[in-house]
C-alpha cells in the first residue's frame, strides 16, 4: 500500500477533527442533548413567545365575533369575519387604498433620490461634500415633530409657487422622499466598490448614467433590500405627516384612522383588530420579499476584508 495511505490510516488520534466533520449551526449549538441544549431551547421558546404571541392575539381577535380589550385568546372561540365587514363599512378599505399609495410613491421616491444623491457623494468628488453629508445626517437627528408646525405652512403656501399640496397624495410622498438614512446607506455601500471596476468601464467609454445604472446599481442590490424595507416602513408608520397633510378624513391613511377610530365608542374592539391586521399585512409583505437582500446587505460590512 502506498505511504500516503499508510499516513491516512495511522494518523494520531489526539488530532483535531476536521472542519466537514465538526458540527455548525447558526446558532452555535453542538450535538448531543446536555443542559446547554436545554438552556437554549426554553431561551428560543422564551423569544418565541415575547414576539409571536402578540401577532397571533391580534390575528385571533380580528377573526373572533367577540372580541375583548382585556383577553387575550390565541384562538378565536367564535370564528366570523364580520370584524372586516364592519371594517369595510367604516371605511378601513379605502383607508388602506391610500396607505398603499403614499407608501408605492414615497419609496419609490425616496429610493430614487438616495441612489443619486448616495453616487454623489460617494463615487464623486466636489468642495463641501463633507458638509452635505453633515447636513443629511443631521437630519436624522430630528424627530417630526419638531418640524410639523413649519411643515404644516410649506404644505398649505408652496414657496415660489403659492400652491397648496394640502388634501393631496403629494403633501405626504414629498417629504418622506429624502430620508438621511437611506441616503447614508446606499453612500457607505458604494463606497466599498472597488475603484478599479469604475476605472475599467470609464476605459470603455462608459458614461455616468450608464455607470450608475450598469455597473454600480447592480451591485448595490443588498443595499437596496435594506433601504427597501427600513424606507417602506418609515412612510408606512407615518401618523403626523398624513395628520397635518389631510384637508378631509377621507384624505386620512390607515395609521390616522385606527387613532380616529379608537375614540369612537360606537367601533368595538374587534373591528380595531380587524384594521390592524390590515396594517400589518403589507408590512410583513414586503419583509418577505426582500428579506434577504436586506440580510446580506447587513452583514456585508462584517464579511469584507
Amino acid at each position: 500500500m502506498s505511504q500516503t495511505g499508510t499516513q491516512t490510516r495511522t494518523a494520531p488520534q489526539g488530532r483535531r477533527p476536521s472542519s466537514a466533520s465538526r458540527f455548525d449551526s447558526a446558532l452555535g449549538w453542538s450535538p448531543g442533548f446536555g443542559t446547554n441544549m436545554v438552556l437554549r431551547i426554553l431561551l428560543c421558546i422564551l423569544v418565541f413567545c415575547i414576539f409571536a404571541l402578540p401577532f397571533a392575539a391580534i390575528i385571533s381577535g380580528a377573526f373572533d365575533r367577540n372580541s375583548s380589550p382585556t383577553e387575550i385568546t390565541l384562538l378565536p372561540k367564535t370564528f366570523t369575519t364580520a370584524n372586516f365587514e364592519a371594517a369595510a363599512q367604516q371605511g378601513l378599505w379605502g383607508y388602506l387604498l391610500n396607505s398603499l399609495v403614499v407608501a408605492g410613491g414615497g419609496l419609490l421616491l425616496q429610493m430614487t433620490v438616495s441612489v443619486f444623491a448616495a453616487y454623489s457623494l460617494s463615487r464623486r468628488k466636489f468642495r463641501g461634500q463633507a458638509l452635505v453629508m453633515l447636513l443629511v445626517l443631521l437630519t436624522m437627528m430630528l424627530p417630526e415633530e419638531v418640524i410639523g408646525i413649519p411643515l404644516s405652512l410649506v404644505l398649505g403656501d408652496l414657496p415660489l409657487l403659492g400652491i397648496s399640496l394640502r388634501g393631496t397624495v403629494l403633501a405626504v410622498i414629498l417629504p418622506v422622499g429624502i430620508w438621511g438614512f437611506s441616503i447614508f446607506i446606499m453612500s457607505e455601500f458604494m463606497k466599498e466598490i472597488p475603484a478599479e471596476i469604475e476605472e475599467a468601464a470609464r476605459l470603455d467609454g462608459v458614461g455616468e448614467f450608464r455607470m450608475l445604472f450598469t455597473i454600480i446599481l447592480p451591485l448595490c442590490k443588498p443595499a437596496l433590500g435594506v433601504i427597501g424595507i427600513f424606507g417602506f416602513m418609515m412612510v408606512w408608520d407615518q401618523y403626523l405627516l398624513p395628520l397635518i397633510a389631510a384637508n378631509d378624513p377621507s384624505d386620512y391613511t390607515l395609521t390616522v384612522a385606527l387613532s380616529v377610530l379608537r375614540n369612537d365608542t360606537t367601533v368595538g374592539p374587534g373591528v380595531l383588530l380587524a384594521g390592524a391586521v390590515m396594517a400589518m399585512v403589507p408590512s410583513l409583505l414586503v419583509y418577505l420579499f426582500l428579506q434577504r437582500s436586506m440580510i446580506r446587505g447587513i452583514t456585508s460590512g462584517a464579511t469584507k476584508g
